[in-house]
């Protein structure tokens, strides 16, 4: 099993994607959220002059907030500092989109942005369209030491739903979900491979990406102690947060059937009481977003609620969680860092879990 570290891109995350490196993460990986955090593909480049092995990418780049011709540019860029170890993450988009009131893009233009990236990443000329203006572009100094295109940047795509995935499997190198249910993860797996194979595709193995969280419980604590749910509350709330548009309010909640009273409590008795106006409310529902709690979120989260979504618990039951989702497919463990300081999160796992798995 990898572990991957994943930051809400604060700029100076390049001390911890360090840190993370020497204790045993093979991953750091990076939010594109343009109006939360700082940007991600200058936090990616510290990341990658201060490290030497660890593996670098954004978990995921919201393809539709740059023309993809600036998307190839920029991770190239990186594949220049870190040569080999660049991963491309590319997603539709919920939090760097919902958060200027926004949907997310459509498969469609999800589909064409990767045709024009894949294309460029590989030294090929590139068809890019803008309205009814059509042109071919590439790169034009590739060997000059600005980007790199000789190394392989693999692209992995996030999806959950049923075209997504059959998707991913027609074009990705790499899978990024959320969800720590292990049928969840095997059956998504099964898509991805057989939408392969009838596109021609060999993939016998799909990088497997699971977004979560964690906190390994000290003597005397359980899973609603204050440092607990300081460390992964902020990610474990997620799952009530909904997708929001003053057109389409309230819809589609990440949480497992089992916690759609809560999510609808979650909706009706927080967000519906915010101060913002309607028309602004996507402003103020993503205050905090996977960095820290907003007053009165807390009586929201169970026990439950964070066993569903985060690896929480002692030593031993976190440890037997992860062999389960190996065995259903996961390759990789990503780990978020709720807020600006992953040092504590680093060490428990580095200790507790990698070292002894």
């Amino acid at each position: 099993m990898d572990f991957g570290i994943t930051f809400p891109s604060y700029i100076r995350a390049y001390h911890d994607a360090k840190m993370a490196e020497d204790c045993g993460f093979t991953h750091a990986w990076f939010y594109d959220s343009q109006m939360c955090y700082s940007d991600v593909y200058a936090s990616m480049a510290l990341a990658a002059l201060h490290t030497r092995h660890i593996k670098i990418g954004p978990l995921v780049a919201i393809l539709g907030n740059r023309i993809a011709p600036v998307t190839a540019h920029s991770i190239a860029t990186i594949n220049e500092l870190a040569p080999g170890r660049t991963i491309l993450g590319v997603g539709t988009g919920f939090t760097g989109r919902n958060v200027m009131g926004m949907p997310p893009i459509t498969l469609k233009t999800m589909k064409e942005h990767i045709k024009v990236i894949r294309d460029l990443l590989v030294g090929k000329e590139a068809t890019y369209r803008e309205g009814k203006i059509e042109r071919s572009i590439k790169f034009l100094n590739p060997e000059s030491g600005y980007i790199n295109v000789s190394d392989e940047i693999p692209i992995h795509m996030a999806s959950n739903g049923p075209k997504a995935l059959e998707f991913t499997g027609q074009m990705g190198d790499g899978w990024v979900t959320i969800g720590l249910d292990p049928e969840h993860i095997s059956s998504g797996v099964k898509i991805i491979q057989q939408a392969a194979k009838s596109a021609g595709r060999e993939l016998s193995k799909i990088y497997t990406t699971n977004l979560t969280s964690g906190c390994i419980l000290r003597p005397g604590e359980n899973m609603m102690s204050p440092r607990v749910i300081k460390q992964i509350g902020p990610f474990a709330i997620l799952l009530l947060h909904t997708a929001w548009s003053p057109e389409n309010m309230g819809a589609g909640p990440f949480a497992p059937a089992r916690f759609k009273k809560q999510a609808e409590e979650y909706f009706k008795n927080h967000i519906m009481k915010m101060k913002t106006p309607l028309e602004k409310r996507f402003q103020e529902m993503h205050m905090g977003h996977l960095t820290f709690l907003q007053k009165g979120e807390e009586k929201y989260l169970t026990p439950d609620l964070i066993k569903a979504a985060t690896l929480t618990g002692e030593p031993g039951e976190v440890r037997d969680r992860i062999r389960q989702l190996e065995d259903a497919g996961v390759t990789n463990i990503a780990l978020n860092v709720c807020g600006t300081d992953g040092r504590e999160l680093i060490r428990e796992f580095s200790n507790e879990v990698i070292s002894k798995l």
